[in-house]
């Protein structure tokens, strides 16, 4: 195949597993307060201590410190969104809004970073076959342009149902779309025998969600997919490298090229509509939504904005009433 190796049946089976799992798993944590407390402190708590240490530690294909910092500043991120999504006082603190759209850059930077590493490194680094080469730069490219076309940050409201959940009406399809491509090659380019399950698999789990499930909540879902991947993954990092499931990149310079420059062409597309929507109607990208007037952010919007009370209306005046006033 032109992006891996061949995929026998039973990957293509456990690819859907881990999907639905993935997917199934977000819906718990996102649900009920109890179960995000227990996914996402209790837990990597323990993995922290007793598991890690051990399965990711140095020579393994997640002992690298990219990993150990995306699973941490995935799990923060997932912390940080409770906070807002369960004090109300903070939901409503601009300072604290601005957290989200940071701890994204600076999960986007890391990855950046990472793929102008790689550019320079071929052969085995860290248990993970590395094919370097210009692809990496231009996805690093894609990379910096969806970081810095993050924007409407300070129009996170929590949605009205139970879930409580974290949205963003200005985080529109089409970034959402440009970021699922920009990922996709990082991981293609910098862990490509990872990619099956933690570019593919990773990345539907949270658009699914989005576009289909609780749209308005890409953000939340994507830190929630990401903290129980790199959980599972570093615990046992032995399932997409040499277990029977594990599915080889191609280690195609062609593929590595044309991934990379779809991704890249996207992210250029997205930069070049904002930009015109901030001339056009004269946005301030620090400080305003840029699309209030797509259908979609309406949609979120309204669907998710807490219902206003009814006005007080005044008690009737009672028979006694009136014969006082008489």
């Amino acid at each position: 195949m032109f992006l891996y190796e061949s995929i026998p049946w039973y990957s293509w089976a456990m690819f859907g597993v881990v999907l639905v799992a993935l997917i199934a798993l977000n819906e718990v944590t996102r649900r009920w307060k109890w179960a995000g407390i227990g996914f996402f402190v209790v837990l990597p708590l323990l993995l922290t201590i007793f598991v890690w240490p051990t399965t990711a530690g140095e020579g393994s294909s997640t002992g690298t410190w990219f990993h150990w910092v995306k699973v941490y500043s995935a799990l923060i991120g997932c912390l940080g969104f409770m906070l807002i999504r369960y004090v109300p006082r903070l939901a409503s603190n601009r300072w604290m809004l601005m957290f989200p759209a940071l701890i994204l850059a600076i999960n986007i930077g890391e990855a950046v970073i990472r793929d102008f590493e790689v550019a320079g490194l071929q052969g085995m680094h860290d248990g993970v076959f590395m094919v370097g080469g210009p692809w990496n730069y231009m996805n690093a490219i894609a990379g910096i342009l969806n970081l810095v076309t993050i924007c409407g940050w300070a129009g996170i409201i929590v949605s009205r149902d139970k879930s409580k959940d974290m949205i963003w009406p200005d985080m529109m399809w089409f970034w959402i779309i440009a970021y699922d491509l920009w990922n996709f090659a990082y991981v293609y380019n910098c862990v490509g025998d990872h990619s099956f399950y933690a570019g593919a698999a990773l990345l539907i789990s949270c658009t699914i969600p989005a576009f289909f499930i609780k749209k308005g909540a890409w953000l939340q879902h994507r830190a929630h997919t990401l903290a129980l991947w790199m959980m599972f993954t570093m615990a046992v990092p032995t399932f997409v490298t040499s277990s029977p499931f594990a599915v080889e990149s191609s280690h195609n310079p062609t593929a590595l090229f044309v991934v990379s420059a779809l991704s890249l062409a996207a992210n250029i597309a997205v930069a070049a509509y904002q930009l015109y929507t901030i001339v056009k109607r004269h946005r301030n990208p620090l400080r305003d939504e840029l699309y209030t007037e797509l259908p979609q952010y309406r949609e979120v919007r309204e669907a998710n904005l807490p219902v206003e009370a009814p006005a007080a209306q005044p008690e009737p005046r009672k028979e006694t009433d009136r014969l006082v006033t008489a």
